[in-house]
């Protein structure tokens, strides 16, 4: 089986740990324990949500109507994109080319991916270091394999 198909499916984020080029101690931007999916379809799309747990509602029930303090926390703890994918399956490597993203900046970026896969967990980290929260880092991130349509935890009505 090509590694382009044994991604085909959903994934469930389990880490997203940032380390610092200058040495300093790793960074969970959505903290210990992230929720988001990862989903790679059969015709060639992708999609990721990454989400720090537990964000708080808007007070108004109407997206449109949230303050500036509503809209930075969620934009400091949520991020998205999908748009088409790429294996090489010669050499291994795995491109993302950003279609739509909550981060206007990554818009047409081809992001490359090194990726380590073992049975049903999935280990994406970027080919070259980047900027965030003002460092310099490396990441890596890691998925499972979604057995269930809610694996890690019961569905919460949200008032």
């Amino acid at each position: 089986m090509s590694m382009r198909e044994k991604l085909i499916g959903t994934w469930v984020l389990e880490t997203y740990t940032e380390y610092p080029v200058d040495g300093s101690e790793p960074i969970h931007p959505f903290g210990e324990h992230p929720e988001g999916f990862i989903m790679y379809t059969a015709d060639g799309y992708m999609s990721a949500q990454l989400s720090m747990p537990n964000r708080a509602s808007f007070f108004s029930g109407d997206w449109f109507e949230g303050t500036d303090s509503e809209y930075r926390a969620q934009g400091l703890s949520y991020i998205s994109y999908c748009g088409p994918f790429n294996v090489d399956e010669q050499s291994g490597q795995l491109t993302h080319t950003i279609a739509v993203s909550m981060f206007p900046n990554w818009i047409g970026q081809v992001q490359p991916r090194t990726v380590n896969l073992a049975g049903d967990v999935l280990e994406l980290g970027n080919n070259s270091q980047y900027r965030s929260s003002g460092r310099t880092v490396n990441a890596r991130i890691r998925w499972r394999r979604a057995k269930s349509p809610f694996p890690h935890r019961p569905l919460v009505e949200r008032e």
